[in-house]
């Protein structure tokens, strides 16, 4: 079977604006919580891609009513007013969307209904076991159809009163902005507390900002202990906007930062609810100049860049981007505290090690580290991409090898940025 393959020379630089398509976590996240809500809600600046389009299949399977607007950059979501009801027994395919299968796996159990929860290959790879766990501690009824701790699911859902929950936070907080946004909508109050060490503690923050936008409190105890009122309801704000994808950010501003720019990204910035946009700082510390207006990030090539040793649990996916800069810096760099990495799409820390040793790189891999040493002269690679969008992307930096490089599936970006190649290279054209 043929591959498609995406071929990029070499490019000396780069400058331009670019506008980043929606956030993939708030889009998702805000087409549940604004279904879930009394009222009508608009959102703007709609993520138009595979993973929103399960959620929003899923939801009007639920008997949500999602209307498009404006070329689909808006959507219209009449509210449910609280958790669903069906009647007949519903099976939602959700492909590989985590950010669709952890919320609508909670929100599920605390409905009336007989649902069923599918998806593609790989996410049946993907483990949900903690969250579940703490579901049946409320009383769930879950039922694992494949191997015990993933997906595929069936949920016999019902009313669910609260009470105290403990749940593992060290493999993906999703699972815990999924319970989080359960509990309000439980007749009891709640407290939710988290064990092991907390990935992605700013992806929490944002969950708990967004309900707060639709109307709904969590008050934050501690670190990982969030106490929860039962008995609320998400109230439309009418209008809300969703931010530009700061993950995606990175591949514009870590293009700047090798490229010399500069490149202004527009839709996040100093204001974001996205702990992504830390990954600006983490060019910063390399040697970039990094300027944060509210909602834009510019970036232009400084001092030549360096490798570091960066603690980057709290952004996984920029910190990919990270991996394939420091090929452009001087010494090596140790990323760690990124084990998540192992629970995505794809197996990335095993995946990114093999295909940065095409390059000539030097790499170890560890079991939630990745350390790597740039070559005095990049080679051309074939770079597989494992069906995984974030691959395609952070590897698209080689354009700036003498040799280039070529990228295996491009039409994987389909998943959070369908047009990314398209606006990457325009980039490029306009570079002097």
């Amino acid at each position: 079977m043929s591959i498609d393959t995406l071929y990029l020379p070499f490019a000396r630089s780069c400058r331009g604006r670019v506008t980043l398509p929606g956030s993939k976590s708030i889009a998702n996240r805000a087409l549940l919580l604004a279904a879930l809500a009394h009222g009508e809600t608009r959102l703007e600046n709609m993520l138009l891609s595979e993973d929103t389009q399960r959620m929003r299949e899923a939801l009007e399977l639920l008997g949500v009513s999602i209307q498009v607007i404006e070329e689909a950059t808006s959507v219209r979501v009449q509210g449910n007013a609280g958790l669903f009801q069906k009647a007949q027994p519903e099976t939602l395919f959700l492909g590989n969307a985590g950010t669709a299968m952890r919320p609508l796996a909670a929100i599920l159990a605390g409905s009336t209904g007989d649902f069923t929860l599918t998806g593609e290959p790989r996410m049946y790879e993907r483990p949900i076991g903690p969250q579940i766990n703490a579901l049946r501690q409320m009383g769930a009824a879950v039922e694992y159809l494949g191997d015990a701790g993933f997906p595929p699911l069936r949920i016999q859902g019902k009313p669910l009163t609260g009470g105290y929950i403990e749940l593992d936070g060290s493999l993906s907080s999703q699972y815990v902005s999924a319970i989080l946004m359960l509990l309000p909508l439980l007749t009891h109050d709640s407290e939710l507390r988290l064990t092991g060490d907390i990935v992605s503690a700013p992806y929490i923050n944002l969950t708990i900002a967004m309900m707060r936008s639709f109307g709904v409190e969590v008050s934050t105890q501690a670190v990982g202990h969030y106490s929860v009122r039962g008995g609320q309801q998400y109230q439309s704000p009418g209008v809300y906007w969703i931010e530009g994808d700061a993950s995606s950010a990175s591949y514009f501003l870590a293009a700047a930062a090798i490229g010399g720019g500069p490149v202004t990204v527009e839709g996040v910035g100093s204001a974001s609810l996205q702990g992504d946009k830390a990954f600006a700082e983490v060019l910063a510390a390399m040697g970039a100049d990094v300027t944060y207006h509210e909602r834009s990030i510019t970036v232009q090539a400084g001092m030549d860049l360096v490798g570091g040793d960066f603690d980057l649990n709290a952004i996984p996916d920029a910190a990919m981007t990270i991996a394939t800069t420091v090929l452009f810096a001087n010494g090596s760099t140790r990323i760690r505290n990124i084990y998540n990495w192992r629970l995505k799409e794809t197996d990335r820390l095993h995946a990114m090690a093999t295909e940065l040793r095409k390059t000539g790189a030097t790499v170890e891999e560890g079991e939630d580290f990745i350390c790597i040493t740039p070559p005095s002269e990049l080679k051309h690679a074939q770079i597989a991409t494992y069906d995984d969008h974030r691959m395609a992307m952070c590897f698209s930096l080689l354009t700036f090898a003498p040799c280039g490089v070529t990228i295996e599936d491009p039409e994987c970006c389909r998943k959070t940025f369908p047009h990314y190649f398209a606006l990457f290279q325009s980039l490029l054209k306009n570079a002097t």
